[in-house]
């Protein structure tokens, strides 16, 4: 919330953060052993962590995912399993897999046509794109991989939203074809970003080549402990994607009610377009709320989900403030 006290100063009431794509309600965590703290953790918990990621990422291997503290640590592994050349991104979308090619030493090109992405030797998408929602579907994402693969190229397909997406556009099933690295977030739908944990899907020399440079002890002992536990609870994972569906509808309707029509997203925000976007955000930012506002997009803003009744009715309010509703 740094930055929200940084634009409004004046604010004294608690902040209501909607700026976030992560899950309001946690996965409740675990009593976890004290040797998940006190000792480096052992290789055989990784093990388990990695079968737990395949089975709930419906991978056909342990042996094709590797486990990292978050997604971010994996960009630039994955982004140097080819050589420096051209990177096309698939945007508007996060401004880090840009910046992380550039790191890479990639060329980097940000496009809106997913057709341009065939002229690349690194290719990024985005799916569920944040912040719009955006799906490519899985046949054509799959071309696009054996194009690359053909002329040594990668298609990196990030997977971040796609718990709360629509799971048979999903390639995660499909790792280890050619060309092909699969990015999963654990955080954003469990609600743990804090945990830092995050997986790759590959093929299994590519595996080796991001494990061999993460080296031993990548993930911590309570993020294995608490992975594990969380990829394996399928009953707290059909009731929470329940609740997402719910409480998505009544955002829907309270932001309709003023005006503000959802034209995309996923379950954990909504995209809306509004030609006063600006006042918006300013009006809602003194009344204690943020929300994710895009500086390419002037017009856009992103709702994340409020977490309870109490936030829903502080954003109708402070919406109905603005509109005389």
């Amino acid at each position: 919330m740094t930055r929200a006290r940084r634009l409004f100063p004046d604010v004294t009431v608690p902040w209501l953060d909607l700026s976030t794509g992560i899950n309001p309600h946690s996965y409740p965590l675990p009593e976890l052993p004290a040797t998940a703290f006190s000792t480096l953790p052992e290789t055989e918990r990784l093990d388990e962590l990695r079968r737990a990621a395949a089975d709930f990422y419906d991978a056909r291997s342990a042996e094709l995912v590797v486990a990292a503290p978050g997604t971010q640590i994996l960009l630039p592994q994955v982004m140097q399993l080819v050589a420096p050349g051209k990177a096309v991104v698939l945007s508007p979308t996060y401004a880090e897999h840009a910046r992380t090619a550039r790191l890479a030493g990639h060329c980097v090109t940000e496009a809106s046509d997913f057709e341009m992405l065939t002229g690349a030797d690194l290719a990024v998408v985005v799916n569920p794109n944040n912040p719009d929602g955006r799906v490519a579907p899985r046949p054509a994402l799959l071309a696009l991989a054996d194009r690359l693969a053909v002329k040594g190229g990668l298609l990196i397909v990030d997977e971040a939203f796609m718990e709360v997406g629509p799971v048979a556009e999903s390639v995660a099933g499909d790792a280890g074809h050619p060309g092909l690295v699969v990015l999963r977030s654990f955080g954003k739908f469990f609600g743990l970003a804090g945990l830092r944990l995050g997986f790759a899907l590959a093929g299994r020399e590519m595996v080796r080549r991001v494990s061999t440079r993460l080296g031993p002890w990548a993930v911590s002992g309570p993020a294995l402990e608490i992975g594990i536990a969380a990829l394996g609870d399928r009953t707290w994972q059909a009731a929470m994607r329940a609740q997402l569906e719910s409480e998505t509808a009544q955002l829907n309707a309270l932001l309709a009610r003023h005006g503000l029509d959802a034209i995309g997203g996923t379950l954990l925000y909504r995209f809306v377009r509004a030609a006063n976007a600006d006042e918006i955000f300013d009006a809602l930012g003194r009344a204690g709320i943020l929300v994710r506002n895009f500086e390419v997009q002037p017009d856009a803003l992103r709702f994340g989900l409020p977490g309870g009744e109490a936030g829903f009715a502080r954003l109708d309010a402070a919406l109905a403030g603005l509109t005389g509703q």
